[in-house]
């Protein structure tokens, strides 16, 4: 039975790409074939995968190192992590190597990527041949209840980038400064109005800022079908008005009077931390009860999602079109789909990034890795967090930042 989550898709989205998304992910138990897999597992043997993703955070770098450590015991295949800021300027530096004419031999491998960025190589051409199907561990992926681990921000995979992980935004609030938190996009507006200074979001186009604006639009619009489909199929203006006209009032109110804003979500759990704001809000659900065992955060803190729902996606990774180590590649994207390596990602005292894994898939020892693990003092429970609201079409996030960089860029 298609689950609540994929009711919500398709809302959205037409019938006929549900459809056509469905395949891909059902087709992958037939085609990932033991011999076929075998070929691959030779061929990678011996490759350096170069694993462009972002460097920012110790954890993700020490799960990264784990996990390369693992394939190249297991399957001779050597990674390296290339650590990088934004991944927009990887996504820049391979349509350059195209533009060149360096079609093979390209200097990344693989990369963590999703939404507008998977949006623009697919666009310009800046991926290889479908590989997701070829995966053995992708027939264990969620697809039906996680549809964004096949249609990411409104544009299908089509099998070219491989899911990873979930995000869903989930707000956090210290118990010790604050009673009850507004749990509303409008409520958190009246609050900042009756208690001036205690809340802040990051920058656009820092990827956090951003999704604070993408998920008031998506509350406030009178429009939200148009969020569904490319930017430029929609009345950018009228669709955004009520946004723009939300963070006029809003910005007043912020911390610093909203003269200023933090550069990054580090920036702003530290924010938290220091009760220079009372309420904060992160990607990861997991996020604050890992922030409160590494010392980051006080204990007090815990975490709520708002009513009707926040934003939630798929991180994947994908194989540019000129790869040098296409096989090796390969291996490690679906060493990372592997119930070992997902529950010790999911595990929050490592990383604490949600499974795209569906239990139900899993052998009795495989679960049996997911319920040993702890869930922190600040976590919800899955069925806390809700359906997630469905990000907007990739296209909308760069409009966006644009338009917000014009009215209150620095």
């Amino acid at each position: 039975m298609v689950r609540g989550m994929f009711r919500d898709l398709a809302m959205w989205l037409p019938a006929v790409l549900l459809s056509v998304c469905v395949a891909v992910g059902g087709s992958a138990v037939a085609r990932a074939q033991g011999g076929e897999w075998q070929a691959v597992l030779d061929e990678a043997r011996g490759q350096t995968v170069y694993f462009n993703g972002w460097g920012g955070s110790d954890r993700v770098n020490d799960y990264v190192a784990w996990a390369a450590e693992r394939v190249l015991n297991e399957y001779g295949v050597r990674v390296r992590h290339v650590r990088v800021n934004d991944i927009a300027e990887v996504v820049a530096r391979i349509l350059a190597e195209k533009t060149a004419g360096r079609t093979e031999r390209g200097s990344v491998d693989l990369m963590w990527i999703n939404g507008e960025n998977f949006a623009a190589m697919k666009e310009n051409g800046l991926l290889g041949a479908p590989f997701v199907d070829r995966l053995p561990n992708f027939a264990l992926v969620d697809t039906e209840a996680r549809p964004t681990t096949i249609i990411d921000f409104s544009v299908p995979t089509d099998g070219l980038e491989a899911p990873w992980g979930m995000a869903q935004v989930v707000f956090m609030y210290d118990t010790a400064l604050l009673d009850e938190p507004p749990r509303s996009i409008t409520g958190l507006l009246a609050w900042a109005r009756d208690d001036p200074g205690r809340f802040t979001y990051p920058q656009p186009p820092d990827f956090l800022g951003t999704t604070f604006l993408k998920q008031a639009l998506v509350v406030l619009t009178g429009d939200r079908d148009a969020l569904y489909r490319p930017v430029d199929q929609a009345d950018f203006a009228a669709v955004t008005e009520p946004l723009w006209d939300y963070l006029d009032a809003l910005h007043p109110h912020l911390w610093r009077g909203g003269e200023t804003f933090p550069q990054a979500g580090p920036q702003l759990l530290q924010l938290l931390d220091d009760a220079e704001i009372d309420i904060a809000f992160n990607f990861n659900p997991n996020e604050a009860s890992a922030a409160i065992a590494d010392g980051l955060l006080p204990e007090t803190v815990r975490t709520y999602v708002l009513d009707g729902g926040t934003i939630g996606n798929t991180h994947f990774v994908a194989i540019p079109f000129n790869a040098q180590a296409r096989a090796g590649a390969m291996v490690f994207a679906d060493f990372l789909l592997s119930p070992e390596a997902q529950a010790r990602k999911a595990d929050p005292r490592i990383w604490g990034d949600p499974t795209v894994l569906a239990m139900d898939r899993l052998s009795p020892e495989e679960r049996a890795l997911f319920a040993a693990l702890p869930r922190g003092p600040a976590t919800l429970p899955p069925e806390a967090l809700g359906t997630p609201l469905l990000e907007p079409h990739a296209s909308w996030t760069g409009a966006l930042e644009a338009e917000w960089l014009a009215r209150y860029g620095q």
